[in-house]
């Protein structure tokens, strides 16, 4: 060997094991996407993300749990063990003192993680209906979901000298908020009707501006 000729580090267990998984996640998000719960299988997974199929079995447990993790980790925008209200966005939202920007900046933080998650988020809504141990994945969602909106509302409230337009509680402000910036939602002006993101998130905050500010 050359002196000062430069050698790359061998790649340590960890990392490897690493990699591993993020092929094997990124295999599973895009078969969902484009073939839906039924139509993604353990072995086509394994086959995508060249790795055995008990490698995959032995990572993740099951299929439900694989979908859980990539849906996880679509909305949340990595892998990182952080919940959604201890992340720097959500924290810029309950700072910030003024109520209508909060609601605009609620709208810009949905926008941005539904254009990386709705398409996932759909999958296990879909799936939702036929498949029981789904439903609960889908529930546990819309839960957390409710969870961030009505902290978000119990901030909004704080901010307001009047309160809330007609007397809304944190819970019902919450249920509008949720319904707005639903996936759901979403799926149905952009994905259904072609409306532009931009588009949608303008809507979305104006819609909540209206709804529950004096």
């Amino acid at each position: 060997m050359k002196k000062g000729s430069l050698v790359a580090a061998p790649i340590t267990r960890a990392e490897k094991a690493r990699r591993t998984r993020q092929r094997m996640t990124d295999a599973a998000a895009r078969l969902f996407t484009e073939r839906g719960w039924t139509g993604t299988t353990i072995e086509g997974i394994a086959r995508t993300a060249e790795v055995g199929t008990q490698t995959v079995y032995f990572t993740f447990g099951s299929k439900r749990a694989l979908l859980k993790e990539v849906v996880d980790a679509a909305v949340a925008g990595d892998a990182d063990p952080i919940a959604t209200l201890d992340r720097p966005w959500a924290r810029t939202v309950l700072k910030e003192p003024d109520p209508a920007t909060q609601l605009r900046l609620q709208a810009a933080g949905a926008r941005r993680i539904l254009e990386r998650a709705t398409p996932l988020l759909e999958v296990l809504r879909s799936a939702a209906a036929a498949e029981p141990e789904l439903a609960q994945l889908w529930q546990t969602n819309l839960n957390q979901r409710h969870t961030v909106q009505h902290r978000f509302a119990q901030a909004l409230i704080a901010k307001t000298q009047t309160g809330l337009r007609d007397s809304q509680t944190a819970e019902s402000a919450a249920d509008i908020a949720m319904t707005v910036l639903g996936p759901e939602t979403y799926t149905l002006l952009v994905t259904g009707r072609g409306w532009s993101p931009a588009r949608w998130e303008q809507w979305a905050a104006d819609s909540l501006v209206r709804q529950l500010l004096p």
